[in-house]
């Protein structure tokens, strides 16, 4: 088993305050999950309504699909016109070796 997690800080755009910025971070932490099929958590930056970061986490039996499905989500994100990237980290867990990349 593989678990695979990509972390994705996030400016925002026209966002004035915590209320509007829950209302641009909550559907694309839904679309992720339905799309994806992955667990999603917004991990930072709770108390800032112009920064956000979402960590994506996959589970699979194979480290390149895991790996695959959390790119995927970040192109995802990426893409979105209300949302810039700013950095994504992005780790693989489990089998053999802890910390396989």
């Amino acid at each position: 088993m593989f678990v695979a997690t990509c972390e994705i800080d996030l400016l925002l755009g026209d966002v004035h305050s915590l209320k509007e910025k829950r209302a641009v971070v909550r559907p694309i932490m839904g679309a992720l999950r339905r799309r994806f099929d992955v667990v999603v958590a917004e991990t930072d930056y709770q108390d800032l309504h112009r920064r956000a970061q979402i960590t994506a986490a996959a589970v699979s039996s194979t480290a390149g699909h895991a790996r695959d499905t959390v790119s995927e989500c970040e192109s995802w994100v990426a893409a979105r016109p209300e949302v810039m990237v700013t950095e994504v980290r992005r780790r693989v867990f489990g089998g053999d070796d802890e910390g396989v990349q």
